[in-house]
Parts: C-alpha cells; structure tokens; sequence
C-alpha cells in the first residue's frame, strides 16, 4: 500500500544541515497494526509528519499504490491529506464547544463517507455520552472520541502520535484495541508512535528508529490486547 524508498529529510544548509530521516526505506501494508519505536530525537515525527504529508522529503521516494506523495503539488496534498488520511493526537485536540457526536460530526463532513457520525462514536463503545462536552469526559473518552473522528473520515492510512502519552497504562491498552480493531475491521494500515517499546508486542510490524535510521524492522506475531472497548 505504501512504499518509501531512500527516503532522507534535512533541515538547515551546509555547516547547520541537520539529518532527521537518513535514508529510510519501508512498506506499509492495508489492514497492519505498525508500531514506530524510538527515543526522543530518533526521527518518528518526522517521519509520521512525511506519511500525513504534512512535509515532503528532502530526498526520495514516497508512493501510495501507484501514486507517487512526494511530487504532489500543495493543493494536490492538502486533498491527500483531507481525503486518505486519519490523524490521532497526544492531546484529542477536540473542539471545546461542541459535544463528542458533534467532534465526530465535523471529520465525516469533510469526507466523502454517508456512515452517520454516531456509527463511530458507538464503535468506541462512548454512544451513551454524544451529548456530553470534552470537559466532561475522562482522557480516555476523549482519546476515544478523537480515534472516533479519525475514522469517520474512513482513511486509508491513520496516523497516531503518540496517543497513550497522557494516559495510564490501563487506558492505554482500550486505545491500543481500538486500533487494533480499526487496522482489522476496516481494513486501514494504521500507524502509532510511541517510545513504550511494551506496546511492541501488540503490532504487527515494529519499526525501530534510531538518529534518523531505520535500526531494524521486525514482523510480528501480535499479542492480543485483552481489555473490553467500554
């Protein structure tokens, strides 16, 4: 579904040229759980930020099926962006003034998706709480009710930074079902970032980033998360 081949991504010139990507090379397959492994300063946001086509590389090959992303012009990402992607945040990043059905809402208006908001909100298990405002949800609704939102753009590729950071590990592990079962269910490749490396074991591929490089990439046979989606 996704090739990057060669990939490298610079900031700066000659003596201040700093090297985020060096040469990384992937795939990244429809229906695939993908962990991004890395400490802090290895590359995996700006990595994550090349696939949402947020920035283009320096150097390159990125393609999606028979389309090649970096060559795009910006009118022609900001619709790849609109139109194939999903992005889940750290923080929900949810509009305050309205309520969760109506966050959902806004994301599958801006698709071409006719699945009604309150489908997804009731596949994270928060149908019961469509009224109710951010401010009156626990971090995990709210994470709950941003993937919600994600999906009902119906993305073929949904991009998640770092999404049990605020969490406990408890928590966590709901947000990491939830995925799981998008990748699955929907047939999405979808695509965390973490430095928890106990998450590893739930992915179906690990990518292991290490100064920009890609230290190893492993297939895995993924545990399953045993935790209930409410």
């Amino acid at each position: 579904m996704i090739e990057l081949k060669h990939i490298n991504k610079f900031y700066g010139e000659n003596n201040r040229k700093i090297i985020a990507l060096n040469d990384v090379s992937l795939t990244i397959n429809k229906g695939e759980f993908t962990i991004i492994l890395g400490p802090s300063g290895s590359g995996k946001s700006t990595l994550l930020n090349l696939l949402g086509g947020m920035d283009r590389p320096s150097q390159g090959e990125f393609r999606m099926g028979e389309k090649e992303i970096s060559h795009l012009s910006d009118e022609q990402l900001s619709d790849y962006r609109r139109d194939v992607v999903g992005f889940v945040f750290q923080f929900y990043n949810l509009i305050p003034s309205l309520a969760a059905l109506e966050n959902v809402g806004i994301a599958q208006q801006l698709s071409t998706n006719n699945e009604p908001a309150s489908h997804y909100l009731e596949s994270v298990g928060l149908s019961h709480r469509k009224n109710n405002f951010p401010n009156q949800l626990s971090g995990g609704e709210m994470q709950r009710v941003s993937i919600a939102r994600a999906l009902a753009k119906a993305p073929k590729l949904l991009l998640c930074d770092e999404p049990t950071g605020a969490l406990d590990s408890h928590t966590g592990k709901k947000i990491l079902f939830l995925l799981k079962k998008a990748a699955v269910n929907v047939d999405t490749a979808v695509v965390m970032v973490t430095h928890n490396a106990e998450f590893a074991q739930y992915a179906d591929k690990i990518i292991h980033l290490h100064d920009g490089k890609i230290k190893s990439i492993e297939q895995n046979k993924p545990l399953k998360v045993k935790t209930k989606e409410s």
